[in-house]
């Protein structure tokens, strides 16, 4: 038990530091499962009632590999928060990496970004989750037949409001 108290506080801290975001987490709904070989999440609900999936690990991820892990979990993401500081990380990278590919090309637009931004690394990853899609949140699992097992049952959808 006091090791889960102090896991939500490292959480919290680690929020703060990297991210910018001020966080009180209220709720853990899945702690650290394994969503590849080498990488974890956890997932939190906090006192003002968002949902927050933290992703890390000792490998490289990329923002496509973020993407693609939360889209399996059955998570459907809002927003991909960049680290603190750098509100424009995402289109920075994508932008120097496709510099790297076409470096002839003067006038790039945020269409020609759109894969290179995937490209961008991003570990530990915070995002903030709009919807759990079927009411599951998936784990992975080299046993299971799709490759996911399920970790916890959960039902959240944000209302957006004016």
């Amino acid at each position: 038990m006091n090791g889960e108290i102090y896991d939500d506080l490292a959480l919290e801290q680690i929020a703060k530091e990297r991210f910018g975001l001020d966080v009180d987490i209220s709720q853990v709904i899945a702690r650290q499962i394994p969503v590849s070989r080498t990488a974890q999440a956890t997932v939190f609900l906090t006192s003002k009632k968002q949902l927050f999936a933290y992703v890390s690990g000792p490998s490289k991820l990329l923002l496509g590999d973020i993407k693609k892990i939360i889209t399996r979990m059955g998570l459907k993401a809002e927003l991909y928060l960049p680290p603190k500081g750098q509100p424009d990380y995402f289109d920075y990278i994508g932008e120097q990496k496709f510099k790297e590919v076409f470096p002839g090309r003067t006038n790039v637009t945020s269409n020609d970004l759109i894969f290179y931004r995937t490209l961008a690394p991003y570990n530990p990853a915070l995002v903030q989750i709009s919807e759990v899609k079927s009411g599951e949140i998936l784990k992975y699992d080299t046993d299971a037949a799709t490759g996911w097992r399920l970790a916890a049952k959960f039902t959240y959808r944000r209302i957006k409001t004016s």
